[in-house]
């Protein structure tokens, strides 16, 4: 089974570049098209969160067409930069999302590997957190089939990072505490990936793999030493993908011209 992730896409209106500089709906299609090229295709595609820019209903039209020459299954979950409702109104077709006013959480079988999703945006702020109801929902999801291998996704990473403005922007601690709890007592969770950070980082983390993948957008430069966070001219758009060959979930990080 071949998993395709594609995160912070940074859709904006018409004319949008991100920091000044950044194309970001002209990388997605440079994205897109170089994913759709991949022998095998891959099955499915996650789209973990910062879809659009803003959360203008603009955006989501335009995010929409955008993710139109994907043939395979996509299933979406909101970052910090998405207005959730505004998406669910655009992609009304993605029922899964679930009702208006709700943080999404969603679990997708029939494949290989289920697939479940978590909400940890927190309207009108930039950091994450998960409630209650969904970590006890995710537990009893996990609970419910112990031998069934599985892959969640969410936008905020739940561990740090060593990059500190993004870690100061992460999931809250709390939430992060109870996840790992949570992840510790069941040991089906093959992979946490999550989006946020612009670079692709991979930790052991409470019995699991937990990681964070490149941005379609633009990366954040690798900084480990103090607050600064400035995008990276050097390092292209890139996503991922998540090969479960039946036992093992080995990802690869596909980096992408964007002049190609």
């Amino acid at each position: 089974m071949l998993i395709a992730q594609i995160t912070d896409l940074h859709v904006g209106a018409a004319g949008f570049l991100a920091y000044g500089r950044y194309d970001t709906s002209n990388t997605l299609s440079r994205c897109i098209a170089h994913l759709l090229r991949q022998r095998p295709a891959p099955e499915l595609v996650l789209a973990t969160g910062d879809l659009v820019d803003a959360g203008s209903e603009e955006e989501y039209r335009r995010l929409k067409e955008l993710l139109l020459p994907l043939p395979m299954p996509l299933y979406l979950i909101p970052g910090n930069h998405d207005d959730r409702d505004a998406l669910r109104s655009a992609f009304a077709d993605h029922a899964y999302l679930g009702p208006v006013g709700e943080p999404a959480r969603y679990c997708i079988e029939g494949y290989p590997l289920r697939l479940i999703g978590l909400d940890t945006t927190v309207r009108g702020e930039t950091g994450g957190a998960l409630d209650d109801g969904q970590i006890d929902w995710l537990e009893g999801q996990l609970a419910a089939s112990p031998r069934d291998p599985a892959l969640v996704f969410m936008h905020h990473p739940p561990f740090r990072t060593g990059i500190a403005r993004m870690d100061s922007i992460g999931l809250d601690a709390a939430s992060a505490e109870r996840l790992g709890d949570v992840l510790s007592r069941n040991d089906n969770v093959q992979l946490v990936t999550c989006g946020h950070v612009h670079r692709a980082i991979q930790v052991r983390w409470h019995g699991t793999v937990a990681s964070v993948c490149p941005s379609t957008a633009f990366q954040y430069g690798l900084n480990l030493e103090d607050s600064r966070l400035e995008p990276s001219p050097h390092e292209p758009p890139a996503y991922q993908l998540h090969c479960w060959n039946g036992s093992e979930l080995v990802t690869h990080t596909v980096a992408v011209d964007p002049g190609a």
